[in-house]
């Protein structure tokens, strides 16, 4: 039974209200208009590095008479296709098999090339593997976790020179917030905790320092999880 002597309940003001409302339009504008953003800003910068190589009367905005931004985007995407197209080709493998090998013959050239093009077959190249789970490790000493990526298992001189009792498995530690920088580690293969999460869940994670997990996992309670086994 309530008396008139009991508290009642506080009303929330209009300053509280409009905060809030201001906050939740944040979350809301802020994603989609960085995303905004960062699309308009990379088109630009596309724009701005391939129109000036596309002969004018190619170009739509001579004829138009004002800047259509995406344009050098278009130009871009479809000079990359035909070369890919070529490149398939008996006639542009032969033609990419001698601009190598004069590549090859210059000293400082041909270090700048290898290296770009490692980088990106291992990128963009459909054939390669990429990684295969999401993990936990102990790093960089016991008792602090860690979140990685499980690529392949060691091989050649890196599993015949280490110094271990089993297999290895290289692992892919991220940094946060950026984790495409990171360490490439080495553990052997019982000290490696796969997760259930996915690879995108896990980076998100990482990006997130924390802060955003799997809606299925966050407040699943904790459990023993199996460790990886040799295939």
């Amino acid at each position: 039974m309530n008396t008139p002597f009991d508290d009642l309940p506080r009303k929330r003001g209009l300053l509280a209200s409009l905060r809030a409302s201001f906050l939740t339009g944040l979350v809301v504008i802020t994603p989609v208009g960085m995303t905004i953003w960062l699309i308009w800003t990379l088109f630009g910068w596309v724009d701005g590095f391939v129109l000036p190589l596309v002969p004018d009367r190619f170009n739509p905005e001579e004829y138009v008479g004002i800047n259509l931004r995406g344009i050098g985007v278009i130009f871009f995407l479809v000079f990359t296709i035909v070369v890919g197209w070529v490149a398939k080709g008996l006639i542009g493998r032969s033609l990419i098999r001698f601009g190598e090998t004069l590549v090859a013959r210059t000293p400082v050239v041909r270090t700048i090339y290898s290296g770009i093009k490692q980088i990106a077959e291992t990128v963009f190249a459909q054939s390669e593997r990429s990684f295969e789970k999401a993990c936990l490790v102990q790093y960089p000493r016991k008792g602090i976790w860690a979140i990685g990526f499980i690529s392949t298992e060691a091989r050649g001189e890196i599993a015949a020179r280490a110094e271990a009792m089993g297999a290895l498995v290289s692992v892919f530690v991220p940094t946060t917030p950026n984790p495409t920088s990171g360490f490439l580690l080495y553990f052997p293969e019982e000290d490696v905790v796969e997760l259930d999460m996915s690879i995108e869940d896990a980076a998100k994670l990482v990006i997130s320092a924390g802060l955003v997990y799997p809606p299925e996992r966050a407040d699943a309670p904790p459990q023993d999880t199996p460790v990886r086994k040799a295939s």
